[in-house]
């Protein structure tokens, strides 16, 4: 099954608009592991890209044909691409960077008023006890 004109025409275009030329691309074809047969353990089909100018790479063995783990290749390698240069991958460290303040251990200084605070909003909630009136 061969990938239509017109997808290729979409990723020659977004390669165009990101800035990516085709020899700054290292392809290799390595033998695919995994369900698909004596296809896939004999002939190679799975594709490894390398952009040389960024160090990113991709493998892709989803299909059978090497054809078509190409294009997916290719079009994973932008995608990558496209999140490194639009600043996407400052947003996901800064991400990462709240779950490690959050997971951090805390100093003994707030620990202490931590629990000075729970202590006087217990002390509050008693004082909400019911009220009692003599007859």
């Amino acid at each position: 099954m061969p990938v239509s004109a017109e997808k290729e025409k979409d990723l020659a275009a977004r390669m165009i608009e990101l800035r990516v030329a085709e020899d700054e691309f290292e392809e290799s074809f390595i033998r695919s592991s995994g369900p698909g047969g004596q296809k896939v353990n004999k002939s190679s089909s799975c594709v490894y890209l390398v952009h040389l100018p960024t160090g990113l790479s991709v493998k892709c063995q989803r299909e059978r044909s090497q054809s078509l783990n190409r294009f997916l290749a290719q079009r994973l390698l932008l995608d990558k691409i496209e999140k490194q240069q639009k600043g996407f991958i400052a947003a996901e460290k800064e991400e990462l960077e709240k779950i490690r303040r959050q997971k951090r251990k805390r100093s003994k200084r707030a620990k202490e008023k931590i629990l000075a605070a729970k202590h006087q909003r217990a002390e509050t909630k008693v004082l909400r006890g019911k009220v009692f009136t003599d007859e």
